[in-house]
């Protein structure tokens, strides 16, 4: 009997991936024109069972990093672990043990001037020879990246040139955070525990230059009160990103914002599960003022 008889396991497959790839494309018979078009089909999609919460999840995503810049998701300066060249390794090593992490940024003369990047495996090689180690002979080429550094030309330089860190800098050439290629892909993939993560509840707000506050949305309402001295109700809601999505009433998206009490919170990082990162700003008493005699957007 002829082999054409069966249609082999490959044309199964094919048929089989074909089929959803085509229902899928059935929902872009109106081409969407914009980015908020193009969601809402996927979320349609979602509603639907055509994509599940991780998948959704990662294309939302994939979608913000488009849009985002490096100052968006940089670990800040102060927050920046990094070893001072003129120290012995006796005196950073501690330091390095503690932290944990795999590399550190390295300052000559000031953290303006990083000279290099330190793996810490490559310190085992002080171990071996404690006298004639020389940090500098185990330095890597640091890279620098402005702030306005797109996240997905980025990943694509990651990516390219098998680096995992990179030094953002300002206009003027002043160190203002750095970024990893683990910061990028949880904007994808979502949080990834890694050694840049939020661990302590000290670091739940973070001002910036710009006077905002950078807000981990599980910050609880009780901490963000005793912070900013207000009285946020927490009945709804125990952490801050709860309150934004019972002000929304849905899940929260990037770019959202809204206005509680006398703080304008927009949306940093949000994925189709949880928002994760928030921008909170203080609004003057003039600012307040015009809102309250100002029509509602929403009338």
């Amino acid at each position: 009997m002829s082999d054409d008889s069966y249609p082999s396991r490959g044309a199964k497959t094919e048929k089989r991936h074909k089929s959803f790839f085509e229902r899928l494309a059935g929902m872009f018979d109106a081409e969407p024109e914009t980015q908020e078009q193009l969601l809402e089909i996927l979320h349609s999609a979602h509603e639907r069972d055509l994509l599940d919460d991780d998948a959704l999840s990662m294309i939302e995503g994939a979608m913000q990093v488009s849009t985002m810049q490096a100052r968006d998701i940089m670990v800040p300066r102060s927050q920046m672990d990094g070893i001072n060249i003129e120290e012995p390794p006796k005196e950073f090593i501690p330091t390095i043990i503690s932290t944990s992490h795999s590399r550190f940024p390295v300052f000559e003369g000031g953290r303006d001037k990083v000279i290099g990047i330190l793996l810490a495996k490559d310190l085992l090689r002080y171990y071996e020879n404690e006298d004639e180690f020389d940090v500098r002979d185990n330095l890597r080429p640091a890279v620098f990246v402005p702030e306005s550094k797109p996240l997905n030309i980025l990943l694509r330089e990651f990516r390219e040139n098998r680096n995992h860190m990179a030094i953002v800098v300002d206009e003027y050439g002043g160190v203002a955070g750095l970024i990893t290629i683990e910061d990028v892909l949880e904007q994808i993939v979502g949080d990834i525990e890694d050694e840049h993560d939020w661990d302590e509840e000290a670091d739940n707000i973070i001002e910036d230059k710009s006077g905002r506050y950078r807000v981990r949305a599980l910050t609880e309402i009780e901490q963000f009160n005793d912070f900013f001295k207000v009285e946020l109700s927490d009945e709804d809601a125990d952490t801050l990103g709860g309150l934004v999505t019972s002000e929304l009433a849905r899940m929260p998206r990037r770019g959202d914002v809204v206005v509680i009490d006398r703080f304008e919170i927009e949306v940093q990082r949000a994925d189709a599960r949880q928002v994760h990162v928030l921008l909170v700003r203080k609004m003057s008493d003039e600012e307040l003022t015009d809102r309250a005699e100002s029509p509602s957007e929403e009338a």
